[in-house]
């Protein structure tokens, strides 16, 4: 099983705290003061397998904390498995359980606390957030401004708006893995574009009109 280390919030404030060239009053670069903060948070769930299986009764357990944890889109879901042959079957069934949420499973699993226990396996969620913190940002709109530099709350409406819509906040971070990349998606908006036809390519439509008359 491959694990990975997962970022922690003071880690990441400090990382993206680096990319700020100095105080939001004193910034005379293009480069917002202000940048998005990821942070993630990681649940995890053990479930008890039988002769490498998921029984019915685990399976009602599961589903109940997936359905209490709101699980769905932008949530990252890895299986921990500790045995030494794996419980090919039990994955088989958690991985049916989550692709009916329209998730897939992530190959890397988060340290997580504690061992998980024999005969078990770790359900682990990593949900993530972004934000930007300091905003908004008012504090150089009745000071004189000798520096020649950006409003202090430059940046604060467009990276604001970024950690918002961003369906994976950790593409703030490192970016969207090669994998991720399908072409057809990148091209999608354009092969629409130029395979729609325009809206007055056809011919005009005659439609016959009746006056009222007044008698």
């Amino acid at each position: 099983m491959k694990y990975i280390a997962t970022w922690t919030a003071v880690a990441l404030t400090t990382a993206l705290a680096g990319c700020s060239t100095g105080t939001a009053s004193s910034n005379r670069s293009l480069e917002s003061v202000h940048q998005p903060v990821v942070r993630n948070a990681i649940y995890q769930f053990d479930v008890a397998t039988a002769n490498g299986e998921l029984p019915p009764s685990e399976q009602g357990r599961l589903q109940g904390w997936l359905d209490a944890m709101n699980v769905a889109y932008g949530d990252r879901i890895a299986i921990d498995d500790p045995s030494t042959y794996g419980n090919s079957a039990a994955q088989a069934t958690i991985r049916s359980m989550v692709e009916r949420r329209g998730l897939l499973v992530s190959e890397g699993v988060p340290v997580t606390t504690g061992d998980v226990p024999a005969g078990s396996l770790r359900v682990v969620v990593t949900r993530s957030s972004a934000y930007v913190p300091g905003c908004p940002d008012w504090s150089s709109k009745y000071s004189i401004n000798f520096n020649n530099a950006t409003s202090s709350n430059y940046g604060c409406a467009s990276n604001s708006n970024l950690a918002a819509m961003i369906a994976d906040p950790n593409d703030l971070i490192k970016g969207a893995s090669a994998d991720r990349q399908d072409p057809s998606t990148a091209i999608r908006a354009i092969k629409t574009y130029r395979e729609k036809p325009p809206t007055g390519a056809g011919e005009l439509k005659s439609q016959e009109t009746s006056s009222g008359g007044g008698k």
